[in-house]
């Protein structure tokens, strides 16, 4: 079978009027089918490719300077360090679980798994959100804990772990750099980028507290690194979900892909109209277009496909022509009805 990404037809098998009466309009069972070439549109095209190498060096620099930053963190009775640390440990198996929906991402359809495996990025991308809210909660806990309880901290230590984790986070979060329209990467890099910051609060903080012995600073910049997590992350987590429950993408404008249909030639309605990401690059979607006295029209479809792939990166178009007969209407032109 060959992959959307690879394809690009258009084809009508509707001669005067569809009658569409399945009982899920979902993604099958349209009369007037064009799919795009995701190739076509620029930069998501090159992502799964251009990121495999990224993750592998970015998991292994980030492995091997957890094991660094928690074995001194406990050594020199640093939260801070341990609290970033534990993020970092919980970066490693978020770039783990990223590259792992990438690659799943980019598996051939199967006869149970028409699209294949795309989902698995956005699957991949709500549980590294998931797992960074728990990572929060758990550092602002001990944290919490350390106020009540402070404990001396070898600074000068803290000090030269958490300066190579600027060096170690900041180079992984480069290795990330224009992968903005995938959430996935995006997290990635804005995990990385963020943690580098961490890092440089931590080295901050171990210097003030060698200047002034106050040991309060080091809960208080472990509430820190909660703080930025959640702010860096909760924006990639609100997307996640979204595109989990088949929102339509933010970087896709609806009112301006209907417009666009309703200008087709022939065109004189436009219903039933689903956007939806296959995965955190890929979007779809499907239309009733109404045409009355329209036949077959595979010039028509093409071009729609075509323009929705480049203008609204659109890359998996199923449109659905119906005449508008009066006598046999379509049940799903209604707006509520789903």
């Amino acid at each position: 079978m060959t992959e959307p990404s690879a394809q690009s037809h258009s084809h009508d098998r509707h001669a005067g009027h569809a009658h569409h009466d399945h009982a899920h309009h979902g993604h099958a069972a349209h009369a007037g089918h064009g799919h795009a070439s995701h190739a076509g549109h620029g930069h998501h095209h090159h992502a799964p490719k251009d990121f495999g190498r990224a993750f592998a060096v970015g998991t292994v620099l980030n492995a091997a300077f957890v094991a660094v930053e928690i074995g001194y963190g406990l050594s020199s009775n640093s939260l801070a360090l341990v609290a970033d640390g534990l993020h970092n440990l919980a970066d490693v198996g978020g770039l783990v679980i990223a590259w792992a929906g990438m690659v799943l991402a980019r598996r051939r359809p199967t006869p149970t798994r028409t699209y294949g495996y795309r989902r698995a990025s956005i699957l991949c991308a709500l549980i590294n959100a998931a797992f960074l809210l728990l990572a929060v909660g758990a550092i602002a806990y001990e944290a919490l804990m350390r106020v009540w309880h402070p404990q001396p901290l070898a600074t000068t230590t803290v000090m030269v772990v958490s300066g190579i984790g600027i060096l170690v986070n900041g180079a992984t979060a480069l290795l990330f750099l224009g992968g903005s329209h995938d959430i996935n990467i995006r997290g990635a890099f804005l995990h990385m980028a963020g943690d580098a910051g961490v890092s440089l609060g931590v080295v901050v903080s171990a210097f003030l507290i060698g200047l002034t012995g106050w040991l309060w600073i080091d809960p208080a910049a472990s509430l820190a690194i909660a703080a930025i997590i959640l702010f860096s992350s909760w924006d990639v987590a609100r997307q996640a979900v979204n595109l989990a429950m088949d929102a339509v993408p933010e970087n896709v404008d609806r009112r301006a892909v209907e417009a666009f249909l309703g200008e087709l030639p022939g065109v004189g309605e436009v219903h039933d109209v689903h956007i939806w990401a296959m995965s955190t690059t890929e979007t779809a979607l499907t239309a009733h277009l109404v045409r009355p006295g329209a036949g077959l029209d595979d010039a028509l479809l093409t071009q729609a496909s075509t323009a929705l792939r480049e203008r609204f990166g659109i890359a998996h178009v199923t449109l659905q022509i119906e005449a508008g007969d009066p006598a046999h209407p379509c049940r799903f032109a209604p707006d509520e009805v789903v």
